[in-house]
């Protein structure tokens, strides 16, 4: 019985509810601090749109940023039923949602959605508006990014903002990405470092270095973030 409510349309909805109080909750008893603002600020005065590149693991606070941006803001979010919960979790923040997969070469005929996201995207950034991306999910492996992020900076023309948050209280989940929990009453940063162009040259030693440098970038504004408010990660897990 248990496991048919979980999978339930009421108890989706439950999910969804919680899932924005919490987000409120930690983002109203929080004391947050700003850190590379600038960059995401001139970036999203071009034409082109901004891609904000964050960590799957990071996820949670980033809705809030939306308040930050003059432009519609789109999430790629996964079509499955979890991805759906998230959505409607965070819908209130105005944050609008593409629904798509990165591709599984496992499954080759489900990586259709993940060609439409694709397009999708592109099509918001040529109109100038902010697109939020994992590039580490929704598989992982954590914190390693795949090379779609750079397929759209390639065909959008638009720029990849590397970003993060960090706070003095979380927990670390046991899951995949190790996903930061933020705890109320934290001292809290939202990060962005300097806006990366990618050469629209497709060729493999191109791509594989422009992968890296986003990469290397989150990696940096992620420590940064964890300095700044004094976290160790694996001190607290669950």
């Amino acid at each position: 019985m248990f496991k048919r409510f979980a999978k339930s349309a009421l108890a989706g909805h439950i999910a969804s509810t919680l899932i924005g109080i919490y987000i409120r909750l930690v983002f109203s008893t929080s004391r947050w601090q700003y850190l590379g603002r600038e960059h995401f600020d001139q970036a999203a005065a071009e034409e082109n749109g901004v891609i904000l590149a964050f960590w799957h693991g990071r996820l949670l606070m980033v809705p809030n940023v939306r308040k930050l941006a003059d432009k519609r803001v789109f999430m790629l979010i996964s079509a499955h039923r979890d991805g759906e919960i998230i959505a409607r979790g965070v819908r209130s923040f105005g944050v609008e949602f593409i629904r798509g997969s990165s591709a599984n070469p496992k499954k080759p005929e489900k990586n259709k959605s993940g060609a439409s996201a694709i397009a999708q995207m592109a099509s918001a950034l040529k109109d100038g508006h902010v697109v939020g991306v994992t590039p580490d999910g929704p598989r992982g492996p954590r914190e390693t990014v795949q090379k779609g992020i750079i397929r759209l900076a390639q065909m959008s023309g638009a720029p990849i903002i590397p970003a993060t948050y960090s706070v003095s209280r979380g927990r670390n989940l046991g899951t995949w990405d190790r996903f930061l929990l933020a705890l109320p009453f934290s001292r809290g940063v939202f990060a962005a470092g300097p806006a990366i162009k990618i050469p629209p040259e497709s060729d493999p030693e191109t791509v594989e270095s422009a992968r890296q440098t986003v990469e290397n970038a989150l990696l940096r504004i992620s420590q940064q973030a964890d300095e700044l408010v004094r976290r160790k990660e694996g001190s607290a897990e669950l």
